[in-house]
């Protein structure tokens, strides 16, 4: 996860509390929207004399002052926030007593600081929406031809697009200032403070807590986000599928649910999305913004804080939602239910879903070696029996990445998932599994779970061809295409942050408190059958609860 922007650590300058202003009045933003029909003071950008308008200032600074901001803009190509930068870049050297010419390069504009506002409620930066459009042909200079009806209508359907892409731009940009100042000055504490005070903060006390609030908040912070991007058989696997299937994605509008840093949304928009909506929960979606502006990818991605199930997009429906919902045992975090929301709400009826299809395997386990480091080891420590420390041991799933040495016999997958069909009530199941030990054992010390994630870049079955038992590396090469991805997260295969979920299985013991041990030897080619069981744990809506049977055997685990 990239860092949000190193900025300076000294105390604030008289201009940058200045640019911020006062907000105890609840200015701001708003007050812009608010005050539209109001005659608005244009503010010149290099000195202090106010215009009615914006274009009637930037020509008297071009006639005053020798400065032609137009011509900069169009020199260096300028989307609406690098015309953003420039005007506060602009103000601030003003601000600084420094002397501005037309010799202003990119790199002069490039840091994320110049998005902040020099001038509060500037009215310029509004007023950018009047400009007229950076095109290729002013810069060359050629000069207006006579336009047709036809031409006009053409252009002028032209200009509402580009109005209404600004317009979109400009509620990005000043959300994300907006978010800046809070977090900068403490608003959202004072704010949440005041609203207390006038009653409003006892209404909202009185609401239920979100259940899930814990797990967005998990997302937050740095180190899981870092995890994710460095598993590169994850990361690499979406990127891969993206950037080998850039035809699907051309001109396309994409869906990104839970995007996080904005890994996923801006691979589709180098590959040629047309719009892509990045939605999160999780107050990671501020840092995902500015990964997007810094990347120079804003004008194409949107990110939107909320749950999909709660959030409102700017369209009716997408061409493909992209999403890395997989978790431990892949139904834990319970994200996919998010997906199928969105499936059913917003992908068109030819909508694409990437991944497309998983399926979750398991194969028995016996490792004496991990028993004695991780159970037994309670038994003896420097001399002492520390047995109350094993209490509970078997109850809770192990995440872990186990060596291959360790699988006991031939896995055998459970459960098919297809992204296109499957329901929420599908995603608690109980499933039968049939296995056959690989050698001799002593013990059979648990079971292994893990999942294959499956990226067919057609909804067709012919092209699709993802059934119960496809193994991933298999399905991935069996046509020899690039636009087929496939990856496992099982052992036998390079470690993923998902690892793999160990189920262990208690030991008989006799009267004595012993294990038995000869009643727990089994034999190569020995079959082991029974059924498992995923449901949602009756705690915790995002954790599983799972239970095994096993030659007339059974027991429960909890994954939380």
């Amino acid at each position: 996860m990239a860092s949000r922007p190193e900025r300076s650590n000294d105390p604030l300058s008289d201009s940058e509390s200045s640019s911020i202003g006062s907000r105890a009045d609840d200015e701001g933003w708003d007050d812009v929207e608010a005050d539209e029909e109001e005659s608005v003071e244009v503010v010149s950008l290099l000195d202090d004399r106010v215009f009615p308008d914006v274009l009637s200032m930037l020509a008297y600074c071009k006639e005053k002052h020798s400065f032609d901001f137009l011509a900069v803009r169009q020199k260096l190509q300028l989307d609406f926030h690098g015309s953003v930068k420039l005007v506060n870049y602009v103000r601030q050297r003003v601000r600084d007593g420094n002397t501005v010419t037309e010799d202003i390069s990119s790199a002069d504009i490039s840091s994320d600081e110049y998005l902040k506002p020099v001038l509060d409620d500037d009215a310029v930066i509004l007023g950018l929406f009047d400009l007229p459009e950076v095109t290729a042909d002013a810069a060359t200079g050629d000069s207006a031809k006579a336009a047709s009806p036809e031409e006009m209508a053409k252009r002028n359907a032209e200009l509402e697009e580009q109005l209404a892409r600004m317009t979109l731009q400009f509620d990005n940009y000043r959300q994300s200032v907006q978010q800046l100042l809070d977090e900068r000055w403490g608003d959202a504490d004072q704010a949440e403070a005041e609203a207390k005070e006038s009653g409003k903060g006892k209404a909202a006390a009185e609401e239920p807590l979100d259940p899930s609030r814990y797990y967005w908040e998990s997302y937050a912070g740095n180190d899981i986000h870092e995890t994710m991007l460095k598993d590169t058989v994850r990361t690499e696997a979406y990127r891969d599928f993206i950037y080998h299937n850039k035809h699907l994605f051309k001109g396309k509008t994409v869906l990104d649910i839970g995007c996080g840093t904005g890994i996923l949304s801006m691979f589709c928009a180098k590959a040629g999305a047309a719009k892509v909506l990045a939605v999160d929960a999780s107050a990671i979606i501020a840092k995902a913004r500015e990964n997007v502006f810094r990347n120079g990818l804003d004008s194409t991605i949107t990110c939107i804080h909320g749950k999909i199930e709660e959030v409102t997009l700017p369209v009716d429906k997408v061409d493909i939602i992209v999403s890395e919902w997989m978790g431990y045992c892949l139904l834990f975090e319970a994200m996919l239910p998010s997906v199928l929301f969105a499936r059913d709400k917003y992908l068109k009826p030819d909508g694409l879903l990437v991944p497309s299809h998983t399926n979750i395997w398991l194969a028995p386990v016996a490792d004496p070696e991990y028993v004695d480091d991780n159970i037994s080891f309670w038994r003896d420590v420097y001399g002492f029996d520390m047995q109350a420390m094993q209490t509970g041991i078997y109850a809770d799933t192990r995440v872990l990445h186990m060596p291959q040495a360790a699988v006991a016999g031939k896995p055998a997958p459970f459960k098919l998932l297809d992204h296109y069909t499957c329901k929420t009530e599908d995603l608690s199941f109980t499933a039968p599994y049939t296995t056959k030990l690989s050698r001799d054992i002593d013990n059979l010390d648990g079971f292994l779970v893990w999942f294959d994630t499956f990226f067919a870049p057609a909804r067709d079955s012919h092209e699709t061809d993802v059934v119960l038992d496809s193994v991933a590396d298999e399905w991935k090469v069996a046509r020899d295409v690039e636009s087929r991805v496939a990856f496992t997260t099982g052992p036998y295969n390079t470690e993923t942050h998902w690892r793999q979920g160990l189920l262990l299985c208690k030991p008989e013991e006799g009267k004595d408190g012993k294990v038995v041990v000869e009643a727990a030897k089994m034999k190569e080619g020995d079959e082991i059958k029974g059924d498992i069981t995923f449901a949602v744990d009756e705690e915790h809506a995002r954790a599983l609860a799972l239970k095994m049977t096993w030659n007339g055997k059974a027991q429960s685990w909890a994954l939380k």
